[in-house]
């Protein structure tokens, strides 16, 4: 018996609207699940690369090899990041977590360092002559003059992170990841597109959302490109 003409799931279709609506559950885990592991590994990563980059710049000797560490990590191919990993996460989404940690930082490093060198020496003097102390002089100086690289270097992490989720499908935790993977092996064409697609809507909303966070954070740089 042949299928129906309007049955798009029994012909495997690449664009199926009986995928979406059946599917619909699936989708909507899938993408919280990769929303979670990216927010996790950012917010992890903005936390480790902060000290870093402060440490870096306070510390001139120590710069070099904080930026040679960070990006020899960069380097590491995924799949071999996720194998290093697996003795001490195990198969969990804690491994996965991790491994976008390490690479965002490369990224988060860089810019934060580059941001926090770019504030004019004089407009820290100025801040010391008003009595600014080192804590104050960074929350109300340094960073909010530093923000535009690092939210640079944010955007760029998230993108990446967004694509690099998708491996943790190896370790069962990989977001839309699962189900591109599992819809290569059964050549289920709705389900890798559809996960395809909204794996890239999710780059281009969180790049779009954090540039949006840059211009309001940043309102002076708003005649500048970004």
């Amino acid at each position: 018996m042949t299928a129906p003409p309007d049955d798009c799931l029994a012909r495997n279709e690449w664009i199926c609207g009986a995928y979406l609506t059946s599917r619909r559950g699936i989708l909507r885990d899938a993408v919280l699940q990769h929303l979670q592991l990216t927010s996790a590994a950012l917010a992890l990563a903005v936390l480790i690369a902060l000290p870093l980059a402060l440490a870096a710049r306070r510390w001139r000797g120590l710069a070099g090899p904080v930026l040679g560490l960070t990006t020899v990590l960069y380097t590491v191919p995924s799949l071999a990041m996720f194998s290093l990993l697996l003795p001490v996460y195990g198969l969990s989404a804690s491994l996965v977590v991790a491994g976008l940690v390490l690479y965002s930082l490369t990224l988060l490093v860089r810019n934060l360092l580059a941001g926090l060198r770019s504030v004019p020496e004089e407009i820290r003097q100025a801040a010391r002559g008003m009595g600014y102390g080192h804590l104050r002089l960074l929350l109300a100086v340094e960073l909010p003059l530093a923000l535009p690289a690092a939210m640079a270097g944010l955007r760029i992490a998230a993108v990446s992170a967004v694509s690099l989720v998708t491996l943790g499908a190896i370790v069962g935790y990989g977001g839309l990841g699962n189900l591109i993977y599992a819809g290569m092996n059964t050549f289920f064409k709705a389900q890798v597109l559809t996960a395809t697609v909204l794996c890239v809507l999710l780059a281009v909303v969180a790049d779009l959302l954090l540039l949006a966070l840059q211009r309001l954070l940043t309102p002076w740089a708003r005649g500048t490109p970004p």
